[in-house]
């Protein structure tokens, strides 16, 4: 694929749809459910809280023992949520109809770092959770019984984020931190597998690309960074000179075509994946972007904020440029299949 042969996207329209208020501190982290439709946030003030993102309404809400709740996640199954941060533990809360129940009450501690908890992700179930931690290392547990399955040992200062691949592309995750480093690893036998380390600073978000191939990063350095995992290399960097402040969080769109990042310096920036260049900014929080996620429906995305909100955005453009890769795919496919017969 040349990406000089490749069309541009041009500028696209981007609208805020709907802003959700109620936390009293600086969003920290935001998962989505898969039902697409209900939303989990936490922040500096211990408050976890899961919202109806139709109607901004907030369905849940729990006060944890510790401020800085640094992470959270929505089981696959919608009935539970993960959180954690600097009590160093990954609690999870089970979610009933009931929205006057006391969540807290039905609390489970599942894991325990010696150091803050950074992120947390369920696996391909509600049964496991995969955790990262300042102590330097990441963690699978089991939900039920609290049992360390798997520990990962390889980077060498905190880990500040993970992302599982896509479920059929296997038993992998990758994991980024203050060692400038992104390790991928393979979860049952807890070997990292790949290292790659071309950041300048501290990688603060990492991603998958939906085919599993590839990951992104976004650093402290100002730049978000693509690896392809097959040719196991850096494949492409995302920055301007303009762009001075650190990168906290990174996201693909559906198709893989966009990559959006938040920055530090309050804004989102959008980045055509395969010509390299910025498609768009977007200007709507009043201090730095802390956490972004892309619906499961490719529809939107959601951004958490030190300005105490969370904005749900959508977009014009990835319906087309879904339908314009997956014909390119089509092409490919034919041809591969045309050589093979030759």
């Amino acid at each position: 694929l040349d990406p000089e042969k490749v069309e541009g996207l041009g500028q696209f329209v981007m609208k805020t749809r709907r802003t959700l208020k109620g936390h009293g501190n600086k969003v920290l982290c935001m998962d989505w459910c898969k039902d697409k439709r209900r939303i989990v946030s936490s922040s500096q003030d211990g408050k976890v809280i899961v919202w109806d993102a139709f109607t901004t309404n907030k369905e849940h809400a729990v006060t944890m023992p510790c401020t800085w709740v640094m992470a959270c996640a929505y089981a696959p199954s919608g009935c539970a949520v993960a959180c954690g941060g600097l009590d160093n533990k990954c609690s999870v809360y089970p979610l009933s109809l009931d929205k006057n129940e006391n969540l807290a009450a039905k609390k489970k501690s599942v894991a325990m770092h010696t150091n803050y908890l950074s992120a947390c992700s369920f696996t391909n179930s509600d049964m496991q959770i995969l955790t990262s931690s300042g102590d330097g290392t990441c963690a699978l547990w089991d939900v039920e019984s609290g049992q360390l399955l798997q520990s990962f040992h390889g980077h060498a200062a905190d880990v500040l984020c993970l992302d599982l691949a896509p479920s059929e592309t296997g038993n992998t995750f990758v994991s980024g931190g203050c060692d400038k480093k992104a390790n991928v690893w393979d979860m049952r036998s807890g070997q990292c597998i790949q290292s790659f380390e071309t950041h300048e600073s501290d990688i603060n978000s990492v991603r998958y690309y939906p085919s599993g191939d590839a990951f992104a990063s976004g650093s402290d350095d100002a730049t978000c960074r693509l690896y392809d995992l097959r040719a196991d290399r850096e494949v492409a960097i995302y920055s301007k000179e303009s762009i001075i402040f650190g990168v906290s969080s990174v996201d693909f769109s559906l198709s893989g075509r966009l990559l959006f990042g938040g920055y530090n310096d309050y804004t989102i920036n959008v980045w055509d994946v395969l010509k390299g260049t910025r498609v768009s900014i977007l200007f709507g929080h009043e201090n730095r972007v802390s956490t972004l996620r892309v619906s499961p429906d490719g529809t939107a995305f959601c951004t958490g904020s030190w300005d105490h909100t969370l904005r749900e955005t959508c977009w014009n453009k990835d319906v087309f440029v879904c339908i314009q890769l997956m014909t390119f795919q089509h092409m490919i496919e034919q041809m591969n299949m045309l050589i093979k017969e030759l």
